[in-house]
């Protein structure tokens, strides 16, 4: 199968290439030239093992062996036998990404990637290393350097903002292990850390860095990335249609709390695959940058980016938006031209007809802090469901469509992380507390409601901290050149 960028028909290159290099030469995403055809009643009588296979095989068919590469992927790293399972709380049905590594919903992904990468890079024959660059907003960092540590091949940098994540997610990176991974923190927010690992990408481009690694990337602007994260909506479909709760054909709406529109997008592919997807849901914070440009067709990252405590979307440059611009157009000039006009002017606005393809797909909802307290609390002593700070936006913003739209479609909310990666935010929504540190708090908060906190979150507090260097984000790319 042959991907193409966002921006430009050519060149052309297959999958196990599109995967290799991450981001196209040009800049923009690649995308395929057609999607598969896809069994979808076959699919949904398979496990969740199965599906993967089956879906990722169909996107990326140049990777062989897929279901080897799946089972080592998933095999004992999952505290969920069928990974990410659903749970009915209240009126909305909860798909759990969480049961991972490192309890967020990126390890479905990023366990993934690592075996796609390295099956690539033999396919291709590539004698040198893959250099893997990620910028984190919390929890693409700890999942990438989890899935890639000490992997034969490869090294990893993860950059994050300083002070622009939980002190639990800090913690999960400055204690990772692994020879080949570096952590580094920049000062400013996710915006300048993902623009300067782009940039990055534009001035070393396919030439080899000065340590001879060819540079990859493991955010989901990385096809290998986002194929994977297409499986959970089968499989919470799949759990709806054996559960009774919908009969084949019906269709399901899905509440997604995103910032850079990656998990979102994979749900929008998985309606094109042909599964029976109602509404697609995109819930904000307070940086609502994707809920004006739905409603109103202008994209505007003029603004301030607010720090929240669902720090993960705290985002104002979404770059995954970029593909469904292209998917919904199939105009790369169009594209191209947006982007440019969001680098160089900081705004773009989308043609009238392009706006109305995306309000028939996507309905928009934003939630700040105050209101994701009260959801969270509300939630927990209405259901015995406890969110975190993510799901609390997801799920009050999916309240808000059904007030909003009398839809009454099944509706599914992605619960994207554990509460325990935030437990200063989650904490407070129960009870007021004095308690400033987290490991304490995540101790009251197992108390409080009889959750248990998830077994690698627990053993955090216990691990020395290795990576607690802070850079300026100019320094960048000359400490990528000296890896």
């Amino acid at each position: 199968m042959y991907y193409h960028s966002t921006r430009s028909l050519q060149p052309q290159v297959d999958s196990a290439q599109a995967v290799l290099n991450g981001l196209a030469p040009d800049g923009g995403l690649y995308v395929p030239q057609q999607l598969p055809d896809i069994d979808v009643q076959a699919l949904l009588q398979m496990d969740t093992c199965a599906m993967a296979e089956t879906i990722i095989g169909a996107l990326l068919p140049d990777i062989p062996n897929m279901d080897r590469l799946v089972h080592n992927a998933y095999s004992g790293k999952f505290t969920a036998p069928d990974l990410t399972p659903t749970v009915q709380a209240g009126d909305f049905t909860v798909l759990e990404l969480f049961h991972g590594p490192t309890s967020a919903f990126k390890d479905v992904a990023l366990c993934m990637l690592p075996q796609l990468l390295t099956a690539a890079r033999a396919e291709k024959g590539m004698q040198e290393d893959i250099l893997i660059l990620t910028a984190t907003s919390g929890d693409t960092g700890k999942a990438a350097l989890e899935g890639f540590k000490d992997v034969p091949g490869t090294k990893i940098c993860v950059f994050y903002p300083h002070g622009g994540v939980s002190a639990v997610q800090r913690a999960q990176m400055a204690t990772q292990e692994g020879n080949n991974v570096t952590v580094l923190a920049v000062e400013g927010n996710f915006d300048d850390t993902q623009t300067g690992v782009k940039n990055i990408f534009a001035t070393v481009g396919n030439e080899k860095t000065p340590g001879g690694a060819r540079l990859s990337t493991a955010n989901s602007i990385n096809i290998g990335r986002l194929a994977p994260q297409i499986t959970y909506y089968f499989k919470a479909y799949a759990d709806l249609l054996h559960a009774g709760k919908i009969q084949m054909g019906e269709k399901v709406n899905f509440c997604v709390p995103t910032g850079n529109f990656g998990d979102i997008l994979a749900g929008f592919l998985a309606k094109k695959l042909g599964l029976p997807v109602g509404r697609l849901v995109c819930a904000s914070n307070a940086n609502n940058v994707l809920t004006d440009f739905i409603e109103t067709g202008v994209y505007d990252r003029r603004r301030p980016l607010h720090k929240t405590i669902s720090p993960s979307m705290d985002i104002l440059v979404s770059s995954n938006l970029e593909r469904l611009l292209y998917l919904l157009s199939e105009d790369t000039a169009l594209v191209a031209g947006l982007m440019q006009k969001l680098n160089t002017e900081g705004v773009y606005t989308v043609p009238e007809s392009l706006h109305q393809a995306i309000r028939q797909e996507f309905w928009a909802g934003c939630c700040d802090d105050e209101k994701t307290r009260q959801t969270i609390g509300r939630v927990f002593r209405q259901t015995g469901y406890l969110c975190d700070t993510h799901t609390a936006t997801g799920w009050a913003v999916a309240e808000d469509y059904r007030a909003e739209t009398k839809d009454p479609t099944p509706m599914v909310v992605l619960s994207t992380a554990s509460p325990y990666k935030f437990p200063a935010a989650v904490l407070s929504a129960l009870e007021q507390t004095d308690c400033t540190d987290e490991f304490m708090q995540m101790d009251r908060l197992q108390e409080l409601t009889g959750i248990a906190i998830p077994a690698p979150l627990a053993a955090v507090r216990a691990k020395k901290e290795r990576h607690t260097e802070v850079i300026a984000r100019e320094d960048m790319l000359n400490k990528v050149l000296h890896l």
